[in-house]
């Protein structure tokens, strides 16, 4: 085993979690839970997406939310905010704000399975690579970091188990036209320990395990084992979301990515840093939770806060 001493942790709840709650969720709250996450000690939070409203209404605050995470508001200043753009036009939009109002990362996406592609973004995945091209060197030319999101590495809705060489061909795309770090995603949650190993295998053959993060969604009940999975590899940066929120519009079925909190307890269990106060992290997920007007799904959260609440 090769298993990391730290590891960082990239909360997704603002972006990925909420995107698809068919309440509206006010940007001030989603200000108030990055605040929160960060308070909690999360150093690299997605924070929304610059989309198009018609397709995700929930993102259509995302100048807003941007400019209430001013860059003079962080604390601590080392917060890396990261904000999903699906075109030009999205980035565009994100840098038509102050300097001081921009994101530190820009994250574009991919699919391993070409039906996928096709429901998701209404093109091949070759064609997603070449729309993404001029939106990657804009953003280094900028000085923002690229991440890469490749989504269904192990199962695909319409197209069923993903080899792991189209794991790789993605990846290999992916570093052609500059991504700096790619994002290994079980986005069915149906991802087992070996379907994952063998996913982050062929990834390795075009990143470095520094450049890897693992995205699991926990659907089967696998993504924490999804995980040990990756640590054993080698694997130090994972993404998750603050109180399991989240899901996938076009993965039928798909649940909430693993929660942070239920993240946080096994590394923390295992002797593995990861900087988050795990009592503060739950009160944020409380909080979110409460404004949704239901329970968080982290197991943890639930066992913790019945353990300390009076007989």
């Amino acid at each position: 085993m090769n298993l990391p001493s730290r590891v960082q942790l990239v909360d997704v709840g603002p972006r990925d979690g909420l995107q698809n709650e068919k309440q509206a969720v006010p940007a001030s709250v989603k200000v108030e839970l990055v605040q929160r996450l960060q308070a909690a000690g999360l150093k690299e939070i997605e924070v929304t997406s610059f989309v198009s409203p018609k397709w995700v209404p929930q993102m259509a605050d995302n100048a807003e939310v941007m400019r209430g995470l001013r860059r003079h508001l962080r604390a601590p200043r080392d917060v890396r905010y990261a904000v999903l753009v699906p075109n030009m036009k999205g980035l565009e939009a994100a840098l038509a704000a102050p300097r001081e109002a921009w994101p530190d990362e820009v994250v574009v996406f991919g699919s391993a399975s070409e039906a996928f592609s096709q429901k998701n973004i209404n093109c091949s995945i070759a064609e997603s690579i070449e729309r993404f091209a001029p939106v990657v060197a804009l953003a280094l030319e900028q000085g923002l970091a690229v991440r890469g999101a490749m989504s269904c590495t192990v199962g695909c809705p319409y197209e069923g188990e993903v080899a792991p060489e189209r794991v790789g061909a993605l990846a290999r795309l992916m570093k052609g036209i500059g991504v700096q770090r790619v994002d290994v995603a079980d986005t069915l949650g149906v991802g087992t320990p070996l379907k994952v190993r063998r996913a982050i295998e062929a990834t390795l053959v075009h990143y470095g395990i520094d450049d890897i993060s693992g995205h699991f969604h926990d659907t089967y009940g696998q993504a924490l084992s999804n995980t040990y999975a990756a640590l054993e590899m080698g694997v130090w940066n994972f993404q998750s979301s603050v109180a399991g929120l989240g899901g996938c519009p076009y993965a039928k079925g798909a649940t909430g990515n693993v929660a942070t909190e239920d993240v946080v307890y096994l590394l923390n269990g295992m002797g593995i840093e990861t900087g988050i106060d795990l009592d503060a992290l739950i009160d944020a997920g409380v909080y979110i939770s409460a404004v949704l007007g239901r329970e968080p799904v982290s197991r943890v959260s639930k066992a913790l806060r019945t353990r300390k609440s009076p007989a």
